[in-house]
């Protein structure tokens, strides 16, 4: 065989030393000792795919280090023997329901305790790492004095999104390793990064292939990769300049987010500032803070969402069976769907009636694809797959085909009417509508168990929910494998019953309509919009709408109050006007707001003039719709209609969905509230009746 594809064929299997006895002591690891008298010590966390950092592996890492100390190998390797990376991070299932801060920072000092003993080690210790190395798993990193990458490696530090920061030392090590601004940004933003920019920081010391491991572990263990040291890094670190410096991370970190609704960030920035001049002195505030944060209702609800999101991705299933997807209606959704599923490797035909909606599609396709993939074969590769199809011949050889014309139910039906007969057996009639009911669509087609409503959100590259929606004639099968897909193309899939508005659309038109009707009352609509973002939502109502598009508001706001009746408010009529003269928002330029390079021109809001009552009449009816969505049976799990409003519309994340809100608040007082808005505004804030029974 060619010297060249057995090289290839080399990167592909892991590099772990000496074979390792079956029948080792170690639950967790394996511990073999090469040639050279170097010990490898394999990290391969028993009935898991991925290794993280538990109680109970800690516990056995440092009876593994007892060991070690007892007799010195010549150096140490640290490597995993899972294939999808080095260590994920911590175990979050332990992080949830914590209550006491003095038992979190009990727990979290046994395992600092560990890892101090590792970087106090009087060997040469080496971790290499290959894939994710995050969190906790970085952390163990940091307390090597080695780190080779092999160059398929991504680090960072995801404890912000838990409402944390890191918690086993790294703090500490990551900002005297490298330069402290880089560090803290790191940790502040959550982000990852790849081998060769962990290399450039110093944060690994070499960079390299599977094939070349055994060469680079020799040249560590004998000291020879030396790494750039920066006086810089020192000198940031000094506490002045770390008072500025923190200063001004403060004021990046106000633009992002509130210190009252996600306290981690602000407690990172506090902790360098004080502490960052003494090793000793930061690692002992670190575990104080992170118990701290632990305890607070942001990391709780955060952990929690954390665990929607791993709860959806398995109602997915696995067997996606679609390779190929033909999409009909390259307008704005139906475009950016087509171009995020041929970056998920699906081939996709994009169908439209005239030529310049596809062109605008590819053109949009080429800016994302800019801005989400790093290899321009990569980038080359997703537009070959995104194919333009203007004679709408993909039909006949796809999988599924996702409709994405305009909300008119004729118009829907005649394009099922010219489709239906060519395509092939088992493939998937998919509609992408937002409003319509199936059970109305599907009267005219010959087979009404082939359609599935897969309805994405806006924008589709950043929001992860799909609607799967079933109607009574749908076959099961079809239901799963359009599942299935939204997986595939990492996604989450919320499984819903036709009805109108489906979860989503019902629960935030009544929030986009009652701001409307605040607009009615001379409230101003920033003093709105900062009512909704006070409360915690990532964008206030009036932007929304202009986000979305007026005509479509308009649109899903008849057709809605259609079918609900007074249950909704009634979109005003200088709406319709904004919408006749062509105002519909973002799109146009000019909405409720005037648009320039896609930014909203909103200047600062009053937040003094917020009331209470704003922020409930804004944020309560979306709560009662979810009640009643559960309580009709259109999604049949509270979770899943907490994480569908999470990650289809943003809703606080640090809330916990509008249920979890609900929850917390006491659904009693949510209920009395409901009534109270009722008596003071009109019939449509009623409490529904699924109040009586909700838990």
């Amino acid at each position: 065989m060619d010297s060249k594809v057995l090289d290839v064929l080399k990167d592909r299997v892991l590099e772990l030393g000496p074979k390792p006895d079956a029948s080792g002591p170690y639950r967790n690891f394996k511990l073999t000792r090469d040639e050279d008298g170097v010990a490898w010590l394999l990290f391969d966390r028993a009935d898991s795919s991925a290794n993280t950092l538990s109680s109970d592996v800690m516990e056995e890492f440092g009876a593994i280090l007892t060991v070690l100390e007892g007799h010195p190998p010549a150096g140490i390797v640290i490597r995993s023997a899972k294939t999808s990376g080095f260590i994920a991070g911590a175990d979050v299932n332990e992080f949830r329901g914590a209550v006491d801060p003095t038992e979190v920072e009990t727990t979290i000092g046994r395992a600092h305790g560990i890892i101090d003993r590792l970087e106090a080690l009087k060997i040469p210790t080496v971790a290499v790492i290959h894939g994710f190395c995050l969190g906790g798993g970085l952390e163990l990193a940091l307390a090597c004095r080695t780190r080779i990458a092999i160059d398929n490696a991504r680090f960072g530090f995801p404890e912000v999104m838990l409402g944390l920061h890191p918690g086993l030392g790294g703090t500490v090590r990551f900002t005297r390793l490298v330069n402290p601004m880089q560090a803290m940004t790191l940790m502040l933003t959550g982000k990852t990064i790849d081998a060769r920019k962990a290399k450039s920081l110093g944060l690994v010391d070499a960079v390299t292939q599977e094939r070349h491991v055994r060469g680079a572990v020799k040249d560590a263990v004998a000291g020879r990769l030396k790494r750039a040291r920066s006086a810089l890094n020192g000198l940031l670190n000094l506490g002045p300049v770390r008072g500025f410096l923190a200063s001004r991370m403060r004021k990046e970190t106000e633009k992002a987010v509130s210190q009252e609704h996600y306290p981690a960030p602000y407690a990172l920035i506090d902790l360098w500032e004080k502490h960052g001049g003494s090793k000793a002195g930061m690692l002992a505030a670190e575990k104080r803070s992170f118990a701290g944060l632990m305890v607070t209702s942001t990391a709780q609800n955060l952990i929690r969402v954390f665990f929607l999101r791993e709860q959806m991705k398995k109602l997915a299933g696995g067997g996606n069976v679609v390779k190929h997807l033909h999409v009909i209606g390259a307008g704005a959704m139906g475009g950016d769907i087509a171009a995020w599923c041929a970056h998920q490797d699906i081939r996709v035909t994009l169908a439209d009636m005239k030529p310049e909606p596809i062109a605008g599609a590819i053109k949009r396709a080429a800016i994302l694809y800019g801005k989400i993939m790093r290899k321009r074969t990569d980038i080359r590769d997703a537009h070959d797959r995104l194919m333009p199809d203007l004679e709408g011949e993909g039909v006949r050889n796809a999988d599924l085909i996702i409709e994405a014309v305009p909300e008119k139910l004729e118009l829907k039906q005649k394009v099922y009417a010219g489709i239906e007969p060519k395509m092939k057996p088992g493939a998937i009639l998919a509609t992408n509508t937002s409003s319509i009911p199936l059970q109305e669509l599907r009267t005219t087609l010959q087979h009404p168990e082939r359609l599935v409503g897969v309805h994405f959100f806006n924008p589709v590259s950043r929001l992860q929910l799909v609607e799967v929606v079933s109607h009574d004639a749908a076959d099961p099968q079809v239901l799963k494998e359009a599942m299935a897909f939204v997986g595939a193309i990492d996604r989450l899939p919320l499984p819903v019953k036709s009805s109108p508005g489906f979860l989503v659309n019902r629960a935030l038109t009544p929030y986009m309509l009652e701001a409307m009707l605040m607009l009615d009352e001379n409230i101003d609509k920033t003093v709105i919009d900062a009512a909704a973002e006070k409360f915690g939502m990532p964008m206030g109502p009036i932007e929304l709408a202009d986000q979305v598009g007026l005509d479509i508001c308009l649109a899903v706001g008849d057709e809605l109050r259609a079918k609900l009746g007074d249950l909704l408010p009634p979109p005003p009529d200088w709406l319709r006007e904004k919408v006749a003269k062509g105002e519909l928002g973002r799109k146009t330029g000019q909405g409720f707001y005037t648009w320039r390079d896609g930014k909203a021109d909103k200047g600062t809001a009053s937040r003094s003039q917020i009331t209470p009552d704003m922020i409930d009449r804004l944020v309560l009816p979306m709560s009662n719709v979810c009640v009643a969505c559960l309580r009709e049976g259109i999604v049949d799990d509270p979770d899943l209609v907490d994480g569908a409003m999470i990650f289809g519309t943003g809703y606080a994340p640090f809330r916990g969905g509008p249920l979890n809100y609900a929850r917390a608040r006491g659904p009693d007082n949510v209920a009395a509230n409901l009534r109270e808005l009722a008596q003071k505004f009109g019939v449509r804030f009623a409490p529904d009746a699924g109040w009586d029974t909700f838990k």
